[in-house]
C-alpha cells in the first residue's frame, strides 16, 4: 500500500522517525540529497562537468540542497549555490550541511531582494560560458511544509527559475516538492515550480499525487530516505494509493483451473435500462463479460426485450411484465430470479419513475446480495434519504460528481472543490450500523472508501471523459465480485483497471474511442495482468 501523507502526516512521519527510532535529522537529510544525485545520475547520465545551479531557501528543504551540491561536486559536477536567504539564517541540520560546502568553497550567490535577483541570470550566464548551459535546475526553496501564499523575491525566483526553464529548455528538478505545491490539496501558494522531475522523499504526497498537480511535479519519483516501516504503524495515513504494485488479488482471481466452467466464475444480474437508455445496460453487461464473468442477465421491461436479444448475444435476460421500465409490480419475480445470482448491478439506464424508485429501495432494503449502486438508482436513493435504514447485504455506490451532489443535496461545483470531504460526508450520511458500504467518487483521480481508507486512484485520462464509461465500470466491479473478490477490492481495482483499459486506448487511438471500446480493451488487460506482464 502507498500511502499519501499530507504535510503535518509527513512531518509526524519524519518526528517519529527522528525521536522514538533515534535516526538523527541529518542522517534522513542526507539520504534525501544523496538519493536524489543518484536519481539525476540515473536521468541525466554522467554528471562530470554538468553546471546545476542550485536554489537554497530557509529550512530543511535548503538543506536538502547543500547536501546535493556537496554530491553533485564529489562526482566532478558544477553546483552553483543560489542562496534566496542569509546562508548566517539557517539553523539546525540545514546549518551543518552549510558548514561542510563552506569548506568546499563552492561559487555562491546570496539574492535576498528583489535588487540581488538581478544579478542571478548574468551569473548562470557567466557560468554557462565556461561549462555550457545548465543540465538542471534544482530547487530546493521550499518543502511539503509549506502552508502559506509565497511572496516578495521568493515569489520573483520561482518566475525567474520557470521562466529561464521554459526560454532555454533547461528541467527543473524539484526537491521533495515543487516550491509553491500545498502537500494537503496541490493547490497553488501564490506561484509554483513547474518540475520536469519531482523528487520527493519517504512517500508521495497527497497534493502531488492529485491530477491537478500533474504539470507541476512532472515525473514523480520517491526516494527512499530509510524511514523504518515501522513508522507507518504510528503515524495514522487514511488516504493510499491504488498501484500496480497490488495487483496480486486480482492476479490470483484470474487464474482458472483448466476444468473451469462458467458456472465458477459467478452470476450478475443487471437491473437498468427503460425507453432510450437501453445502451446504458448494455455497456455494463459488456463490461462484465468482457472482464470474465461467467454469466450475465439483463432483468428487461417486455417492450425492451427485443433489443437487448439482438445487441449483446452472450447477455441473456430476464423479461418482466412492465412495457417500458422495471417496476414495484414487477418485485416479486425479480426477488425470485435473483435469488441464485452472486452480484447485482442497478441503476444503469434504469429512469425514475416513481415505480422504478419504489422497486429500488424495496431491492436495497431486502437483498442480501451484494449491490453496485449506478446512475438513477443513486438518484432514487437520494430522492429517498430519509426512508433508508439498514440494507442486509454490502452495498457499493458508484456516483459521479453531479450524483454525489444530489446525495449530498449540494451541487457539482462544491463536490468537485473537495472531493475528500464529500466523498467522507457522504459515507457518513448513509453508512448504517452493521451494514457493508463502499463509496466511488469517480472522476479525474477516482476515490473510494469503506470508511477506513480513501484509495485515489492514478490512472485514466481526459479521453475517458464520454458516455457510458461509467457503466462499464459498474458491471466491471460487478463481474469481479462474480469471481470471488471482496466488495472493496473490486471497487478499488475495478477503478483501476478501468482506468488502466482507458490508458491503452489513450495511446493506440488518443481521443475518441468509445465506452465498447474500453470494455473490450479489458480482456487483453486482464490477460497481461493475470501473467504478470503489468
Amino acid at each position: 500500500m502507498t500511502i499519501l501523507p499530507n504535510s503535518e502526516q509527513m512531518r509526524q512521519i519524519d518526528q517519529c522517525a527522528i525521536n522514538e527510532f533515534k535516526i538523527p535529522g541529518i542522517v534522513l537529510m542526507e539520504n534525501a540529497g544523496a538519493g536524489t544525485v543518484v536519481l539525476m545520475e540515473r536521468l541525466l547520465g554522467s554528471l562530470e562537468g554538468l553546471l546545476f545551479p542550485i536554489f537554497i531557501g530557509p529550512g530543511n528543504n535548503g538543506g536538502d540542497g547543500l547536501v546535493i551540491a556537496r554530491h553533485l561536486h564529489q562526482r566532478k559536477a558544477v553546483p552553483l549555490l543560489m542562496f534566496l536567504v542569509e546562508p548566517g539564517r539557517l539553523k539546525g541540520d540545514s546549518a551543518a550541511n552549510l558548514a561542510i560546502v563552506e569548506k568546499l568553497g563552492l561559487t555562491s550567490l546570496i539574492c535576498t531582494n528583489s535588487k540581488t535577483l538581478k544579478n542571478m541570470s548574468g551569473t548562470i550566464e557567466q557560468m554557462s560560458l565556461k561549462h555550457g548551459p545548465p543540465a538542471a535546475l534544482i530547487d530546493s526553496i521550499f518543502g511539503t511544509g509549506l502552508d502559506r501564499d509565497i511572496d516578495g523575491h521568493f515569489f520573483e525566483a520561482i518566475e525567474l527559475i520557470n521562466n529561464l526553464s521554459s526560454a532555454r529548455n533547461i528541467p527543473v528538478i524539484a526537491v521533495d516538492t515543487p516550491s509553491g505545491l500545498s502537500s494537503n490539496n496541490g493547490e497553488i501558494l501564490g506561484c509554483c515550480i513547474r518540475a520536469w522531475t519531482t523528487a520527493t522523499y519517504g512517500y508521495p504526497k497527497l497534493g502531488q499525487a492529485l491530477p491537478s498537480s500533474r504539470t507541476l511535479v512532472g515525473e514523480l519519483q520517491v526516494i527512499d530516505i530509510a524511514i523504518p516501516p515501522e513508522v507507518r504503524e504510528r503515524v495514522p495515513v487514511d488516504i493510499a494509493a491504488i498501484d500496480h504494485h497490488e495487483l496480486s488479488a486480482v492476479r490470483t482471481c484470474l487464474q482458472r483451473p483448466q476444468d473451469s466452467h462458467k458456472g465458477n466464475f459467478g452470476h450478475l444480474s443487471i437491473l437498468g435500462g427503460s425507453a432510450g437508455k437501453t445502451g446504458a445496460a448494455l455497456l455494463a453487461a459488456r463490461g462484465a463479460i468482457r472482464s470474465g464473468c461467467g454469466l450475465v442477465t439483463i432483468f428487461t421491461p417486455a417492450g425492451l426485450n427485443t433489443i437487448y436479444e439482438s445487441a449483446l448475444a452472450e447477455a441473456m435476460t430476464m423479461v418482466v411484465e412492465s412495457d417500458d421500465y422495471l417496476s414495484i409490480d414487477d418485485r416479486d419475480l425479480i426477488i425470485e430470479n435473483l435469488a441464485d445470482k452472486n452480484c447485482v448491478v442497478i441503476g444503469p439506464g434504469l429512469g425514475q419513475e416513481n415505480e422504478t424508485v419504489e422497486l429500488v429501495l424495496d431491492l436495497y432494503h431486502h437483498l442480501a446480495t451484494p449491490m453496485v449502486i449506478d446512475a438513477d438508482a443513486l438518484n432514487s436513493m437520494a430522492r429517498s434519504k430519509k426512508h433508508l435504514s439498514v440494507p442486509p447485504g454490502p452495498r457499493i455506490f458508484t456516483p459521479h460528481p453531479g450524483e454525489m451532489a444530489r446525495l449530498l443535496n449540494s451541487t457539482t461545483a462544491e463536490v468537485q472543490r473537495d472531493r475528500l470531504a464529500a466523498l467522507r460526508t457522504c459515507f457518513k450520511q448513509f453508512k448504517t450500523p452493521g451494514s457493508e458500504l463502499i463509496i466511488v467518487l469517480k472522476g479525474s483521480a477516482t476515490l473510494t472508501t469503506d470508511g477506513t481508507i480513501v484509495w485515489l486512484n492514478r490512472t485514466g485520462n481526459p479521453s475517458m471523459a464520454a458516455g457510458g464509461m461509467g457503466d462499464v465500470l459498474s458491471g466491471l466491479i460487478g463481474s469481479l465480485i462474480c469471481q470471488g473478490m471482496s466488495p472493496l477490492d473490486a471497487a478499488r481495482y475495478g477503478v483501476y483497471l478501468h482506468g488502466c483499459s482507458g490508458d491503452r486506448l489513450q495511446k493506440q487511438v488518443g481521443v475518441g474511442f468509445s465506452a465498447s471500446e474500453l470494455a473490450d480493451e479489458l480482456s487483453p488487460l486482464l490477460a497481461d495482468v493475470r501473467d504478470g506482464r503489468r
